[in-house]
């Protein structure tokens, strides 16, 4: 089978879809909870605690199940296994909109997290991969841009129907949704893999376009780059989660804090496009080792609690994570290439996301305990530990 022939007519199409489709995904589990918790909280008596460890647990589950999406992309190709993200999607949606005990709820939540390791980002930069091989840096690029838009589109489409119908016909909304959109464009927009039914073998040694003079072998090399993107996820969910409480303690007033948090989206944006624009010819290794500083300065930066440095400190963040979101899909590809690429995705994104469920609950204890400046310390050397990690890594 050979699909470049169709490749530069269908790229476009084929990340406009899959975007529409990771904008649904995300909206519906990790930015799920940020609006609907606390109607669930009020409407069934839960705690709100209990209420958001049902994404924690998600996370869990996506973290268990990723290797295998990652072995199923690369043994049957992302359409079936974004499909079936899709149907998973959807039975944890409307499981959660019927939930009348906090048992239903979590086993909803094991759903959502089990169609989260198979169809948010990492199955879909694998898809890409599989398709595009070396040349899948600028589609990724560009499917980071429209995913971005989730929370920007996602927010106030739940918050609306919440409003209108309540959080239970919200769920059922986002069910019918992921089976009337994001089935059909996983089945349609996705070519079909007639020869790859057979799981290919991933090399023993790197095979991008990345040298490596050091003698790192693949496995020690995969090691390192999980141990790097590891804790940048760490760093990320942490104050994804605790930035306006840490601002608060700073002192810095709620109006303002909400004001500074949202410089994070878009310089998250314009890091993307400038990446797709002028860092395509940077090696993803550099275009790394830049969104660690990034991010570690503009954490940096909030320690002397001053309002208008937050602004600049939150922008220079936010272009770093964005960044760092491309560096997730486009570094494996250059420096393992395409082969075994969705085993290793799936295999790097177990322990981001155990760190992504585990951060926030140890954030919140140093929080407590410590308060926002330890804390904020404590995430400026985990950024150190994983730039020094970077050195490690060909840039060639």
């Amino acid at each position: 089978m050979n699909h470049n022939k169709a490749r530069p007519i269908k790229t476009f199409k084929l990340v406009g879809a899959l975007g529409i489709a990771q904008i649904l995904a995300w909206s519906s589990t990790y930015y799920l909870p940020a609006v609907l918790a606390t109607p669930i909280a009020e409407d069934t008596g839960w705690s709100l605690t209990r209420v958001v460890i049902g994404l924690s647990w998600g996370l869990l589950i996506a973290g268990a199940c990723s290797p295998l999406a990652g072995r199923q992309i690369d043994r049957l190709g992302g359409r079936s296994v974004l499909a079936t993200s899709s149907v998973l999607l959807a039975l944890g949606m409307l499981l959660m909109g019927l939930a009348q005990h906090l048992v239903t709820y979590y086993l909803a939540w094991t759903l959502v997290g089990a169609g989260m390791a198979a169809g948010l980002y990492d199955a879909a930069f694998s898809t890409l991969g599989r398709l595009l091989g070396a040349n899948a840096r600028a589609s990724i690029t560009g499917l980071t841009l429209i995913g971005g838009f989730a929370s920007t589109l996602g927010w106030p489409l739940i918050a609306g129907m919440e409003h209108q119908v309540g959080w239970r016909f919200s769920c059922f909304a986002l069910a019918a949704m992921h089976l009337v959109i994001g089935l059909p464009i996983h089945l349609m927009a996705i070519p079909r893999e007639q020869d790859t039914l057979t799981e290919t073998p991933i090399p023993m040694h790197p095979t991008g376009a990345a040298s490596n003079p050091s003698g790192t072998s693949a496995s020690q090399l995969l090691l390192l780059l999980a141990a790097l993107l590891t804790l940048q996820s760490l760093v990320i969910s942490t104050l994804s989660v605790h930035l306006l409480d840490v601002l608060k303690l700073l002192g810095i007033a709620t109006a303002t804090a909400l004001a500074i948090g949202m410089m994070i989206g878009p310089s998250q944006v314009a890091a993307r496009v400038a990446e797709f624009a002028i860092g395509r010819n940077l090696h993803p290794t550099w275009s790394t080792r830049l969104a660690i500083v990034l991010c570690g300065l503009g954490i940096g930066l909030l320690l002397p609690a001053m309002p208008w440095l937050g602004f600049v400190a939150m922008g220079l963040y936010g272009a770093g994570v964005g960044i760092l979101t491309i560096a997730r899909g486009t570094l494996p590809l250059a420096l393992f290439g395409s082969a075994g690429y969705g085993t290793r995705m799936g295999q790097l994104a177990r322990p981001m996301l155990l760190a992504q469920a585990a951060g926030p609950v140890g954030a919140a204890l140093i929080l407590e305990q410590f308060g926002s400046t330890f804390l904020l310390a404590v995430l400026c050397v985990l950024v150190g530990i994983s730039l020094i990690i970077s050195f490690a890594l060909p840039a060639r």
